[in-house]
């Protein structure tokens, strides 16, 4: 499938982005396979409960997206009421109870992995989803108000409906439950780090340059130079995510299977939904993909995190985390098509656009 956009305006990175994620994905198989110490070895600095080297592939990718924000937009935005209200019902909402839902269905005699896609439907994505957005030309400044709100609920919610759906809700339909205790400082060092540090780096670059050059010019100069770079951040955290994993995907392809089956579910319907509900209450194009794609993503570095630290890295919990954005990258990329091609279909808009990446609007 190719981009709705005139081939000749699409750099090369751009042009062939699905080949280059499946063979980040392939190159990190084949690493992780040929040099199986090479996920301790990466593994071995920690920063917020996650390898030092991914850490610095999220700031890699996050950074140049969210310098494009227009901070001084974000005001405006927050003023829509009933599209904040629909993203609290997608993501606090609906999406856990879709994920307890599909984990119980299609895993109801894997506990471990049924309790590890749990924990990856509460985390509420605030990273790589404003890559997928970007990707599909939905508003930055709505994504980056939309990501700041899920992370505040994150912080004071997670633990909560972590007791909720894991401990309480399973003892309603007469099954066991999973104690879980977690504390809230955790989840917030997990949200200040992977979404405050870029955050603040990007909100310093624009408010610096704009005020020593000028709009016009960091809007045609400056970020039309760093919009490749997000996606070479992409490109080089898949390979690591890979290639820490490589061995385990290998070994237990049935098992990666079967989470795979849930989480692919998981994010068609939340996708596909909120793109759906959000054109009826009226949207733009641009505030649908945003809602639609953060109603999708998840924040696999929390449920990683998470799962490693209440279950221990050997287990069946932390495993369906990692297996979690193995499923997520080709799922999502999928969905920036579609939303796409629902952008013709549903919005009339037509026009050949500039390349996502690479395009100079601020």
């Amino acid at each position: 499938m190719t981009p709705p956009t005139s081939a000749a305006k699409l750099s090369l990175l751009d042009r062939f982005l699905p080949l280059w994620i499946f063979l980040a994905m392939g190159l990190g198989v084949g690493l992780g396979r040929a040099w199986p110490a090479i996920g301790p070895a990466l593994d071995t600095v920690k920063v917020g409960g996650v390898s030092l080297p991914i850490a610095v592939g999220l700031f890699w990718m996050m950074y140049p997206v969210l310098a494009k924000v227009r901070y001084g937009a974000l005001t405006g935005a927050s003023a829509n009421r009933k599209l904040f209200g629909a993203s609290l019902l997608f993501n606090w909402v609906l999406g856990p109870l879709v994920m307890f839902a599909l984990a119980w269905l299609f895993l109801p005699d894997l506990p471990h992995y049924r309790t590890g896609l749990v924990l990856i439907g509460l985390a509420r994505c605030i990273a790589m989803v404003l890559i997928w957005n970007m990707l599909a030309r939905g508003s930055g400044e709505v994504a980056a108000l939309l990501v700041a709100l899920n992370s505040v609920f994150q912080i004071f919610f997670y633990s909560l409906l972590g007791w909720l759906f894991l401990t309480e809700i399973p003892r309603w339909f007469g099954a066991a439950g999973t104690d879980f205790h977690v504390s809230m400082w955790d989840i917030a060092k997990s949200v200040l780090l992977f979404l405050g540090v870029p955050v603040i780096a990007g909100a310093l670059t624009r408010f610096a340059l704009v005020k020593r050059r000028g709009e016009e010019w960091y809007a045609r100069s400056f970020l039309p130079k760093i919009g490749p770079v997000a996606l070479l951040g992409l490109l080089y955290t898949i390979v690591l995510m890979f290639a820490m994993q490589g061995d385990k995907i290998v070994r237990l392809p049935m098992d990666v299977l079967r989470i795979a089956i849930p989480l692919v579910a998981y994010f068609a319907i939340m996708f596909t939904s909120a793109f759906l509900i959000s054109k009826k209450l009226g949207f733009s194009y641009e505030d649908t993909a945003a809602l639609s794609f953060t109603a999708a993503g998840n924040n696999f570095e929390l449920a990683i995190a998470v799962s490693v630290g209440v279950f221990g890295i050997a287990s069946g919990e932390a495993l369906a985390g990692v297996v979690g954005p193995l499923i997520e990258v080709p799922a999502l990329l999928a969905l920036v098509y579609l939303s796409l091609w629902l952008r013709r279909r549903l919005f009339g808009e037509t026009q050949a656009e500039a390349s996502p990446a690479t395009e100079g609007r601020a």
